[in-house]
């Protein structure tokens, strides 16, 4: 009885955090003004438009036509959301705002899908519990995580969107002026030999993607990491010393990249009369020397050379992150504490960093801080599985289609990152040449 108490207590929760997560994304949706809607601020990527009926063609087709062995909700619909696009794909898409089905007949579609789906979890549908073909928990959790991701894609997305285009919620309080003081010191902290736990194990009730698993023991050299995430201040460095210029600090295939696209600074910048400027979410300010820069691989590569080092390699993230002067391994860098604001910049609290030396109650056993939160940091490890890796049998590409040597594992979060996302398994990946991720870096030196 407890047993069955327990999964009962447990579906419920997953189900409330479903409506919690679909009222998250409607709410984020409402940032974009109306004439905003089938935009494309990221060339690489769908129009706004599309997902705003992805999310509920993927719960469809993924609970209702994978779990479930259903009909369709709607045949053109489910079909036509069903997929997003891989910024590295063939070519930029082409298709016009007036090829896309208008707001009113996708939200049509959207409440029939919720509302269907809300029958079939509370048992008042023709969905028996027998007739799970995968295991309902694993299910839900890849509906809400899926839903909760790109509640930060479509951030980052939003972010590219001019001013007059979007709104700032009622909630959002404007930025302080940058501080006038220097940035905080940059140093490294040594890190001795030690082993880390990769992964995590296949046992019931833990759930993780299919690149979480297997888990197992990865032996991480001595090594020295910076302590602070690499600012704006000392990538301004960078790019005054002539690093964009300089051929010597890329590699080929970024090198004939930033030339073709013309990139001669961060993404997130601007120059307006001699002076550097950062786009935020909603304002536009003087330029913070003391947050994170948010750049791609290439750039974040190019920087490590410059100054002499290297990025981190999944395993030595861990070790700086997770690990401890007696090789014990904490859930968290900071212990085994639930996170909270004190902790990090994560779970939706800002839409925009802070400066790096912002939470030093998140500092890891190692003295490392801002590690978790802030901006998704660059490892120098390409994406790709690990040992016992099975992909999903309902998601067989989630992570498959992108072990092709082109993408970078990320660790941490960012500010746009949800707190299911802070566990220390969690791997987010991109491929290098991608400029618009909320996407940090520190270096070490081996």
């Amino acid at each position: 009885m407890h047993a069955a108490a327990t999964q009962f207590e447990k579906r419920g929760q997953l189900i409330a955090r479903l409506a919690e997560s679909r009222a998250m994304t409607d709410e984020l949706f409402r940032v974009v003004r109306a004439e905003a809607l089938y935009d494309r601020p990221i060339p690489e990527r769908h129009r706004i438009i599309f997902y705003v009926g992805h999310l509920e063609a993927f719960d469809w087709n993924l609970i209702a036509g994978q779990a479930l062995g259903l009909g369709q909700a709607h045949p053109e619909f489910d079909r036509l959301f069903a997929f997003g696009i891989d910024p590295v794909g063939g070519g930029l898409p082409t298709d016009q705002p007036a090829d896309w089905p208008r707001v009113p007949e996708i939200a049509s579609y959207n409440q029939r899908v919720r509302q269907e789906l809300d029958r079939m979890l509370s048992g008042h549908s023709q969905a028996p519990a027998q007739r799970w073909q995968f295991p309902e928990e694993t299910i839900l959790n890849v509906a809400i995580e899926h839903r909760l991701m790109h509640a930060e894609t479509l951030a980052y997305m939003f972010h590219q969107l001019p001013l007059d285009r979007k709104s700032a919620p009622r909630s959002y309080s404007l930025l302080p002026p940058p501080a006038p003081s220097a940035p905080a010191e940059a140093r490294m902290v040594e890190i001795p030999t030690g082993q880390v736990t990769l992964g995590i194990p296949r046992q019931p009730g833990l759930f993780g993607w299919d690149n979480e698993f297997d888990v197992h023991r990865v032996e991480v050299p001595a090594f020295a990491i910076d302590v602070f995430k690499i600012t704006n201040g000392e990538f301004l460095n960078f790019m005054r010393a002539g690093g964009y210029d300089a051929p010597r600090f890329w590699d080929a295939g970024d090198w004939a990249w930033i030339k073709k696209e013309g990139i001669t600074h961060p993404r997130f910048w601007f120059e307006r009369h001699g002076q550097w400027f950062y786009r935020a979410m909603f304002e536009d300010t003087p330029l913070p020397l003391d947050w994170p820069v948010y750049v791609s691989h290439a750039e974040a590569a190019a920087y490590a050379r410059f100054a002499g080092k290297s990025l981190p390699t999944e395993g030595q993230f861990h070790r700086a992150a997770y690990g401890s002067p007696s090789d014990e391994e904490r859930a968290f860098p900071w212990g085994n504490a639930p996170a909270n604001g004190q902790r990090g910049n994560f779970d939706f609290r800002r839409w925009d960093p802070a400066a790096v030396a912002s939470h030093p109650a998140g500092r890891s056993a190692f003295g490392v801080e801002d590690i978790l939160g802030n901006g998704w940091e660059w490892t120098a490890t390409q994406f790709a599985p690990f040992p016992g890796f099975q992909p999903f049998p309902f998601y067989r590409g989630y992570s498959a289609n992108f072990f092709d040597g082109k993408h970078y594992v990320m660790k941490g979060a960012s500010p746009r990152t949800a707190a299911c996302f802070l566990r220390r398994s969690f791997r987010n990946w991109f491929q290098g040449n991608y400029p618009f991720v909320y996407a940090s870096f520190r270096c070490v030196s081996n």
